[in-house]
């Protein structure tokens, strides 16, 4: 009889403990999230010059956000925004310009919204179809020989990403990627996580960058 009230009262506290884990991470996830009808207050007058209202840009060089993880695009605003030792994680003379008159909860609006947007796809005007069978194999395989990993161990089979940390890739821009992935190769850029993307780059050609961006900007 003893036992059997012992085991309740485990079983109890188990439930209580777990009910209120969840109400916490419930809580905390409401509070980092944004409001998507504030963000597209924002998208439409600081953002849509450069990504278009609904963040399908039509400007090779500039990224498109419609359906980027929420997570990884208020990381990226964030990151452009000078902080208190008059340093930016990400630099940009635009981006630095564009993110300095916004708030933490205004980035993370603007996040919310784009990440409700439906990406557009566009291929590349260099369309070759040897370098994209190259880029398919790249991303899909990596490169064995020069330890390259798949790409989409990080950014999934089809580019849509693993939150929060890896972003979607699928039907970016192909000069805006190799953009990116000449940055990460020369230290330019150096947000990346745990410097996965720099010691990467570091084994690839430029033909295999060109490849990759190419297959990238195909993916639905």
């Amino acid at each position: 009889m003893m036992d059997g009230i012992r085991n309740m009262k485990i079983i109890m506290n188990v439930a209580l403990i777990t009910a209120l884990t969840l109400s916490i991470s419930t809580n905390a996830i409401a509070t980092g999230k944004g409001d998507a009808s504030k963000g597209l207050e924002i998208a439409s007058g600081v953002c849509a010059g450069c990504h278009s209202v609904d963040g399908n840009s039509v400007i090779p060089i500039n990224p498109s956000l419609a359906g980027q993880l929420e997570e990884y695009t208020a990381k990226q605003l964030s990151d452009f925004k000078i902080d208190g030792d008059g340093e930016a994680k990400r630099t940009s003379p635009v981006m630095g310009s564009m993110v300095a008159a916004l708030s933490e909860q205004d980035m993370k609006d603007l996040a919310a919204y784009y990440a409700q947007q439906e990406t557009k796809p566009t291929i590349a005007a260099d369309y070759d179809e040897d370098l994209m069978e190259l880029g398919k194999i790249l991303y899909l395989g990596g490169n064995l020989e020069n330890e390259v990993p798949a790409c989409s161990s990080c950014h999934s089979p089809n580019g849509e990403g693993i939150a929060p940390h890896y972003p979607q890739l699928s039907g970016q821009h192909a000069d805006y990627t190799l953009a990116q992935l000449n940055a990460f190769n020369s230290g330019d850029r150096a947000n990346d996580r745990n410097n996965v993307m720099r010691q990467v780059l570091t084994r690839m050609n430029m033909q295999e960058k060109r490849a990759v961006s190419l297959y990238i900007s195909s993916l639905k």
